[in-house]
């Protein structure tokens, strides 16, 4: 369940601040098929990478990971 969440909020958070998954994954030195796995729910993200992805957007994990409704 928090999976669906955090693959539905990495979206929502990435099209909200008007970034492609390219930009993303070049920011974040990972690949764009990485992140595309990460919204469709293939894959989840290491600890390393998870919070890459939290500093990228300025964003909790809490947030992301779906135990707070606000970042």
């Amino acid at each position: 369940m928090l999976y669906n969440v955090f693959m539905e909020r990495l979206k929502e958070i990435r099209e909200e601040k008007g970034f492609s998954q390219e930009q993303v994954a070049k920011v974040i030195g990972i690949r764009q098929q990485t992140i595309s796995q990460y919204e469709k729910g293939i894959t989840e993200p290491d600890i390393q990478t998870l919070k890459k992805l939290c500093d990228f957007f300025d964003v909790t994990s809490d947030y992301l990971l779906g135990f707070k409704d606000y970042y």
